[in-house]
């Protein structure tokens, strides 16, 4: 399989106000492969947000390589490899910079270069694959939050990006729009094979993904598929990590005397197993 990213023993520090360094990303090694979705998490301070911007060349290790598409990154290949990226950030406001829907989806089009007749095929296309087609005339600021992540993601398909990189992108949004944002970003997975890193604390979107990536204090300290990862709840509960709600739901069960045989990742599982072992006696 294709490697698209990779981090070989990266470290990066920053200053504090008394000129003092501190560690951000200690000794992290991983690799990300065409089609894969990797879900990074850790609380507030964990580094995660720091490999972010070490994926698209905002910073620069202190230590250790990054590549990108087989390349290791550098001053010189910057700009060519982060082309093929797409990258959706925490807050859409930040990101619009248009009068119109259409605009703004056209707008990293027109600094690439992309002819004309061409930039409107790919506008439309992007927001076809959105759901916000019939939006295209519409002033950004007057869509709702997870309308306006939409069109910032399709600002960001409309680069026919290799890699989709989401930092934080769902925090913002109410239950609603991070769950239509989440499904949608699962959708283009399947159907166009997209590569995505996702960059969250919220576990219940990192169910979805194929590999988690734990976090904490800098370091990697944990990697697997999310059964591997929530084999041991207790673990994440000690770094600071919210459960996902069907966990919390089926460790409250079990301290009032409800035995259950697994711990379900999903409510569909947990509402299975107590239909199929209490309620259809």
């Amino acid at each position: 399989m294709k490697e698209i990213l990779s981090m070989d023993k990266v470290y990066y520090s920053y200053t504090s106000d008394d000129n003092t360094p501190q560690q951000a990303v200690t000794d992290t090694t991983f690799s990300v492969q065409d089609g894969e979705w990797i879900a990074i998490v850790g609380h507030n301070g964990s580094g995660k947000s720091t490999l972010a911007k070490l994926m698209i060349g905002l910073l620069y290790p202190d230590a250790g390589t990054i590549s990108l598409f087989g390349e290791q990154l550098s001053e010189e290949n910057l700009w060519d490899l982060r082309s093929k990226l797409g990258i959706v950030f925490q807050n859409p406001d930040n990101q619009f910079v248009g009068s119109t829907v259409q605009d703004d989806v056209a707008f990293a089009l027109e600094n690439n270069g992309v002819p004309f007749d061409e930039m409107v095929i790919r506008v439309n296309d992007a927001l076809s694959q959105v759901n916000m087609s019939k939006y295209l005339d519409h002033e950004p600021h007057h869509l709702s939050g997870g309308q306006k992540q939409r069109v910032a993601i399709a600002g960001a398909l409309a680069l026919q990006p290799q890699l989709l990189i989401m930092d934080e992108a769902t925090s913002m949004l109410d239950p609603q729009g991070r769950d239509e944002v989440i499904r949608l970003v699962e959708e283009l997975k399947r159907a166009n094979g997209l590569t995505v890193i996702s960059i969250t604390h919220d576990l219940e979107e990192a169910l979805l993904a194929d590999k988690i990536i734990v976090m904490n204090q800098g370091m990697l300290i944990k990697i697997g598929t999310p059964k591997e990862i929530f084999a041991n709840v207790h673990e994440l509960e000690k770094i600071g990590l919210d459960l996902p709600f069907s966990m919390r739901i089926g460790n409250l069960l079990r301290e009032n005397g409800i035995e259950l045989e697994d711990e379900h990742m999903t409510e569909e599982e947990l509402v299975n197993e107590l239909w199929t072992s209490y309620f259809s006696k």
